[in-house]
């Protein structure tokens, strides 16, 4: 019974998403190959269908529901990144959910790194912020002065909004 409960909310909830629209980004343009010729590495042919992937989905007024899958040195942080990259430069924050603080704060690293020679403000919410810190951080997501905010669980707490929520990026791990 249970599991045809799921079934049923789950049948529901792919016929709405059906109907409802979404928000369609700009295709990649100038800006966006000069940003993707930063990376320092050759892509793989996985990794290029991956990106082309989800920039398509998210050039659609669909809402987005894509599951990118990998093993380690894959390139899925890459990914991410660009389509992070994409959101903020259509004027969309992006929230990049973790399992762990540990990787919360090398997500932080690397996106900080790819992105620093752009106008992209990036902040990171765990348990290695103290209560100031957080409460600093949540007040510049709202007001929008956060682009990219990369977090744990912390992210989904009630006191977590967005001025204009763009993408959800979820680095599952298999620990959630």
């Amino acid at each position: 019974e249970s599991v045809k409960g799921i079934a049923r909310q789950l049948i529901e909830l792919y016929a709405l998403r059906k109907y409802r629209k979404g928000y369609a980004f700009s295709p990649p343009d100038t800006y966006f190959r000069e940003f993707e010729a930063t990376f320092e590495h050759e892509e793989t042919p996985d990794q290029v269908k991956a990106i082309d992937d989800v920039l398509g989905d998210m050039e659609t007024e669909r809402p987005m529901d894509r599951l990118v899958c990998g093993d380690v040195g894959f390139g899925k942080t890459e990914v991410a990144i660009r389509a992070a990259f994409k959101a903020v430069m259509d004027g969309k924050q992006v929230a990049v959910l973790v399992p762990t603080t540990v990787l919360a704060e090398q997500h932080f690293e690397t996106f900080s790194k790819r992105m620093a020679n752009y106008p992209i403000r990036i902040a990171v919410l765990s348990r290695f912020k103290s209560r100031a810190e957080q409460k600093e951080v949540l007040a510049r997501v709202r007001a929008g002065q956060v682009d990219v905010l990369i977090g744990t669980h912390r992210l989904l707490q009630a006191d977590v909004s967005f001025k204009e929520l763009g993408l959800l990026v979820v680095d599952e791990e298999q620990r959630f």
